[in-house]
């Protein structure tokens, strides 16, 4: 079965309101066994545009990574976020099958 996944990029406006969501997420990703990939760190963006903040965080499937971002634990922080932060974050089913 293939994994979920969220790629999120975001642009953080005001860190001092940024980093009541960051204290607080964790406890919403735990409960949906959210493992994350890529919290930050360097990057150089090679085509289209981009945001200074990138995120991919892995579920056990798509149906979890959905359900994780429509649990009203999950949209209370979205409320939480969305005054310090924009926000860009696609919902993606992985990839299992043969490769090249």
């Amino acid at each position: 079965m293939a994994k979920g996944y969220w790629v999120a990029r975001v642009d953080v406006a005001d860190m001092d309101g940024y980093k009541e969501y960051i204290a607080q997420n964790g406890s919403v990703f735990r409960q949906f066994g959210a493992k994350f990939l890529v919290r930050t760190g360097r990057f150089e963006t090679k085509e289209g545009s981009s945001r200074t903040r990138n995120v991919v965080i892995e579920f056990k499937d798509y149906e979890t990574a959905l359900a994780c971002y429509h649990s009203p634990e999950y949209q209370r922080l979205v409320a939480l976020r969305s005054p310090y932060a924009d926000s860009d974050l696609v919902v993606v089913e992985g990839y299992d099958g043969p490769q090249p």
